[in-house]
Order: C-alpha cells, then sequence, then structure tokens
C-alpha cells in the first residue's frame, strides 16, 4: 500500500522513536501505528535494533534507517510538496535525530563496557581476597609456630639422620612435657615416595619399646612441613620411619630415618 511506504520510507518513524518529534506530530504517529500493523512492525523494529546494541558490540544500525536519514538530509524526495524547496525544519530535525541516535548508541555501548570492567574488577576483587585470606591464615600459622619454638614450655629435640639410611635428613621435635604434644618439623625428610608415609614412634630404649604417636600424613601439600602430635607418651627418645601407607604396628627399623635422644 503506497501511503504504508511512504510513511515508512519518510523518516518520520525513526524521529518518532528517538523522541525528536513535537507532541502533535507523534500523537499523529500513534494514530497511524492504531490503524496500520505494518507501520507498528516497523516501529517495533527500530525499537529492537536499539536495545540489540547494548548486548552486541559488533551491532551495526540497520541500513532501512540509515537509508532514511540520509534521504531525508540530501533532499531526495519530498512528500506532497506543491512545489521543489528545501526542507530546512526537516533537515535541521534529522540532524538532531542523528545526534540523539548517536548519543544513545555511544551511552549503550560505554554502559555494556562499564558493565564487563565492573564484571572484571569483581573477579579481581575475590581473587585478591582470597590471597589476602590465604595470607593471613599462612601469617597467622607462622606466628603460632614461632610462639611454639620461643615458649619455655617446648623442648626442642634435635633429630640427625640415619648415616646408614639417609645420612642427609633431618628433623627437629617440639615437645612440651606437660600437655603431651609435639610439634614435628619434617623439613629436612625427603618427600615420601607414593604408597608410603612417614610414622613417628616416641621410644623408650632399655628393653627398646617403640610406641607409635602418628603419622605425617599429606606431606608433599602441606606447605611448613610442621605436623602436630597429641598424646605422646613420655619418650627417651623420637624416631621417624618410612612405612607403608597407613602406617605399621612396629617400625621398619631398616627404614629408619632419623633418631634422637631426649635430654633429661
Amino acid at each position: 500500500m503506497k501511503k504504508i511506504k511512504d510513511i515508512i520510507e519518510s523518516g518520520t518513524l525513526e524521529l518518532y522513536v528517538t523522541g525528536a518529534l513535537s507532541q502533535r506530530e507523534a500523537m499523529e504517529v500513534e494514530d497511524i501505528l492504531d490503524e496500520y500493523p505494518e507501520v507498528k512492525r516497523e516501529v517495533e523494529k527500530i525499537e529492537a535494533a536499539l536495545m540489540n546494541l547494548s548486548y552486541d558490540d559488533n551491532f551495526t544500525i540497520p541500513d532501512s534507517v540509515w537509508e532514511g536519514v540520509l534521504n531525508s538530509i540530501k533532499g531526495v524526495r519530498t512528500l506532497n510538496v506543491p512545489k521543489k524547496s528545501t526542507n530546512w525544519s526537516m533537515m535541521t530535525g534529522w540532524a538532531a535525530a542523528i545526534v540523539f541516535l548517536l548519543g544513545i548508541f555511544w551511552m549503550l555501548k560505554e554502559n555494556n563496557t562499564l558493565e564487563n570492567q565492573v564484571r572484571v574488577t569483581s573477579t579481581q576483587n575475590a581473587v585478591l581476597k582470597g590471597k589476602v585470606s590465604t595470607t593471613e591464615e599462612a601469617l597467622a600459622s607462622s606466628q603460632e609456630l614461632l610462639d611454639i619454638i620461643r615458649s619455655k614450655d617446648y623442648r626442642e629435640i634435635n633429630l640427625p639422620g640415619n648415616v646408614a639410611v639417609s645420612p642427609e635428613s633431618y628433623a627437629k621435635v617440639y615437645y612440651n612435657d606437660k600437655d603431651k604434644i609435639a610439634y614435628i618439623d619434617a623439613r629436612g625428610l625427603p618427600t615420601p615416595p607414593s604408597g608410603k608415609v612417614y610414622q613417628v614412634w616416641s621410644l623408650i630404649m632399655d628393653p627398646l619399646t617403640p610406641r607409635s604417636v602418628g603419622l605425617l600424613d599429606n606431606y608433599e601439600s602441606t606447605n611448613t612441613k610442621v605436623f602436630k602430635l597429641e598424646n605422646i607418651p613420655d619418650p627417651e627418645a623420637f624416631g621417624i620411619t618410612l612405612e607403608p601407607e597407613g602406617g605399621s604396628e612396629s617400625p621398619t627399623l631398616t627404614q629408619l630415618y632419623t633418631l634422637g635422644m631426649v635430654s633429661p
């Protein structure tokens, strides 16, 4: 229908969507929308084009929209005008509409970029917060170990390496006689092979009586290599052996890595 085509191609609908029409002109367009569903669909298409821009950085203005703009500015066509003349008011309106459209596109793009930046910043903050939390926990753990080392309640017992098995190995035990607690510093031990675990023994030397006081589980994943063991019976010595995973009822003396006497 020629009238519908003229309305769509006139550029008036784009001006209506951008709010560049006067109140009277806008009301006239709304009457047309009620009368012609085809025109209403064209308006919805223009509105959808604006909305889609906020979700797609590569979105381009439809050719039909730009064609309407360019045709009106160039004065390619006039509608129902008795004589050819330049419609300066229409050109001014289109210029304002173009500026308005470009402003909307720019704001939508800026908003989309800002939202992405906020998401990235939030992620970075979460990662940083996690690192800070981990650091604080590590510092708290280090401070606790320092307090133990400096405490008069703990005795330091050196466990040198067994020359016959692992002469370069060593360990330290911080032992609290009163609370029967021991902290084993096992940094001087090699990483146990798969299927093996270090086992700590409290020893009575005469007659030789070994008593298991615990396993150094998760050795490889423990950063400090310091292990807390409780309920330690009165020892004359501490020894560490390498045992099958899960531990043994009695120490494998051929796998005795370190041994140290407890001074009276």
